[in-house]
């Protein structure tokens, strides 16, 4: 059974989910701890947390789960793999549409992929997830212009401020989200745009790209006095701008903008005490709201899909079920094809060639039979025939 844990941009905001996070990952571990779960993905992305879980052996009336926190959304089997499917295909993102929700969940697959915590369920499920993700929008205009975070950003700033011609601009992060702004801000005719983050290379890169300037973290304070907007979009586990360290800085503060597009959040609160304009990822609804008011119309031809998708993945589920006893039906015929070409070869032993033939033969004779044997095992898998299946266990199984 599929179990999903979650929360989201739908049922907290990003104060609340910095705290329901790490609520998530004890209870997780805590799960993990009781059950030795052995088949996870977890999800992380400025909006979301999320752990898909494959364990046979966790009760819907687990006490773990029967948590009074109703932030936390717990489902199991269909619903859960519904969930990932509409959310592969953007239909479940705060800007409907955006495509990074579609490399988040690759990136968290290959992640436990590569730390053996990823097994064939689970590969199933998110396989089949990325596939419908890539058909929906193929098929549809879900994701049709500029949908991100990033575009989403510099929307709320145009706003706010107006037209970002001849703006001085910082973008503070240069992982994936910076690298979003950026592609937005390329389209603007900004007066300067600068680049800071942590790893120094990655800002030049990225500043090359836009024809801006990289800086130097710790040259902030110098820049954070001429800039007229901010976005910060970093990866620290704290805030890095806080009204203490914007008082060392003499600027005339309302005249600032910052944007705040990292979970946790780069930007403390109190900043807004100086007068200066101070957004985070909350603030991004409205914009989002307007987003997919445009799209709407999409939705329901993406849910058609994802309908007759998750259709061929329960056949899928069904096939697998009766794999192993197929496979329990393969060895048992070629224990008796080895054993009697063995009887069959010494009594013909002095015929040159003859063992090699009766190995073929005996070998070919096998496949054609097993193979009509398999093809009727997942016909009535795919068909929900228990009727065949149980009996086919029952003949077959060698235990």
């Amino acid at each position: 059974m599929i179990l999903n844990l979650r929360v989201d941009h739908k049922i907290a905001d990003i104060q609340s989910m910095e705290i329901i996070s790490k609520q998530m990952d004890e209870l997780f571990w805590n799960l993990q701890e009781k059950y030795s779960i052995g088949e996870y993905i977890e999800i992380s992305t400025c909006n979301r947390k999320e752990y898909y879980i494959n364990n046979d052996y966790i009760p819907e009336d687990e006490e773990l789960l029967s948590h009074e926190n109703q932030s936390i959304v717990i489902e199991y089997g269909q619903s859960a793999v519904m969930h990932l499917l509409r959310m592969t295909s953007g239909l479940e993102s705060m800007i409907v549409g955006e495509d990074q929700i579609l490399g988040q969940v690759k990136d968290a697959k290959h992640k436990a992929v590569k730390n053996h915590h990823c097994g064939k369920s689970l590969d199933t499920v998110f396989t089949k997830a990325i596939h419908v993700g890539q058909v929906v929008r193929n098929r549809t205009n879900i994701n049709k212009g500029s949908v991100s975070i990033g575009s989403a950003a510099i929307d709320l700033a145009e706003k706010h401020m107006g037209s970002l011609d001849d703006k001085s601009v910082l973008v503070i992060g240069a992982g994936k989200m910076g690298r979003l702004v950026a592609k937005a801000l390329a389209e603007k005719d900004l007066h300067a745009i600068f680049v800071a983050n942590r790893t120094y290379y990655v800002a030049v890169e990225l500043a090359k790209d836009l024809g801006g300037e990289a800086i130097l973290f710790n040259e902030l304070e110098e820049y954070l006095a001429t800039a007229d907007l901010v976005i910060s979009a970093t990866s620290a586990p704290h805030a890095i701008i806080t009204k203490e360290r914007m008082l060392d800085i003499k600027r005339d503060y309302e005249s600032l903008m910052m944007v705040d597009i990292a979970n946790p959040r780069d930007i403390s609160d109190d900043v807004s005490e100086l007068g200066i304009k101070s957004f985070n990822i909350d603030d991004l609804r409205e914009i989002a709201d307007e987003n997919t008011n445009l799209r709407i119309k999409e939705f329901g031809e993406a849910e058609t899909i994802i309908d007759e998708e998750f259709i061929l993945l329960k056949e899928t589920f069904k096939i697998m079920e009766v794999e192993d006893t197929l496979a329990s039906l393969r060895s048992s015929m070629e224990e008796i094809r080895q054993r009697e070409t063995k009887i069959a070869s010494a009594k013909l032993s002095d015929v040159d060639g003859s063992a090699k033939i009766i190995d073929n033969l005996t070998n070919s004779i096998v496949n054609k039979i097993f193979f009509d044997i398999s093809k009727k095992v997942k016909k009535a898998a795919k068909e929900d025939n228990k009727d065949v299946i149980e009996a086919a266990e029952y003949l077959f199984n060698s235990n």
